[in-house]
């Protein structure tokens, strides 16, 4: 067997960190995947410092030393909640060896490779630092253009006003083949059970806006290179809205650990059969 655990959008919950900590101790997964947004509000400055370098990385290297050689890999995105300027921090624990930093990157996992990937479609948010133009410069009614937020880091005027999610995952997954791929995202794919925000009458200029906030991207690439499985996050209210935090595409199986409710979801997989995975809130 190979257990793994994944759970997303924890948003500097506390509460949410210990019953996660605590389920890693209990049932010792071989795998743990953080799929972004793990940072405070981004703009509560008192909040954020210290929390990846001080309470992520005490609670982490306590789990350690109490399992010792059984604790997990640990694989880690970020969100477009999470602030771009926090990624020091999260390379000192990278360096420490707590958890493997897998934003647009490739590793190996037993025979499964795996990919991280952090960038959303443009939100109605302030923070760009994780947002990108999905496959054209195209911005839905009601959301802001990377060019037009805020950005914690330099990036280049040209990287943020020309580079497109549909760009970034064809460089990051090349001509590989996906069937043995485990996909992390932070966004969903557009149009699926796990991308339907509550939207519902909202208007801007009398144009009804999409009731889904997915990537197109993300979706063409499950449609045409079908990886094993897909994992999501970022649309919090769309597994209660759609009544589904599982969808599939082909033969690729797409699981969000999203939740708007104040527990945690924890999302259980095998990755020898992926299609048993369970989702407990906790």
């Amino acid at each position: 067997m190979a257990r793994c655990m994944f759970v997303t959008d924890l948003h500097g919950k506390t509460g949410r960190y210990a019953k996660l900590f605590r389920s890693i101790i209990s049932e010792k997964p071989e795998a743990v995947f953080l799929g972004g947004d793990i940072l405070p509000n981004a703009f509560n400055l008192r909040m954020q410092e210290n929390f990846i370098t001080g309470f992520i990385s005490s609670e982490l290297s306590r789990v350690r030393d109490m399992l010792g050689e059984l604790y997990p890999r640990v694989f880690v995105i970020l969100g477009n909640d999470d602030e771009r300027s926090e990624e020091e921090s999260v390379n000192a624990l990278e360096s420490a060896g707590l958890w493997e930093y897998v934003n647009n990157r490739k590793t190996q996992f037993g025979r499964w490779n795996v990919f991280g990937y952090p960038f959303v479609p443009p939100t109605p948010f302030r923070l760009k630092d994780w947002e990108r133009y999905d496959v054209s410069r195209y911005v839905d009614p009601g959301c802001t253009s990377p060019e037009d937020g805020i950005h914690t880091t330099q990036v280049s005027e040209d990287e943020i006003r020309y580079t497109t999610i549909q760009d970034d995952l064809s460089r990051l997954t090349g001509g590989e083949d996906l069937s043995n791929a485990i996909l992390l995202f932070h966004s969903p794919p557009y149009r699926t059970k796990l991308d339907r925000a509550a939207l519902d009458g909202s208007t801007v200029d009398h144009v009804p806006v999409d009731l889904h906030v997915g990537s197109i991207a993300i979706r063409r690439l499950i449609e045409e290179r079908q990886p094993l499985l897909t994992l999501h996050g970022h649309v919090h209210e769309s597994p209660r809205l759609t009544g589904s935090w599982r969808d599939q595409i082909g033969k690729t199986l797409l699981y969000s650990a999203a939740h708007d409710g104040p527990g945690l979801a924890l999302i259980r997989i095998d990755l020898e059969d992926p299609s048993s995975a369970t989702r407990e809130l906790i």
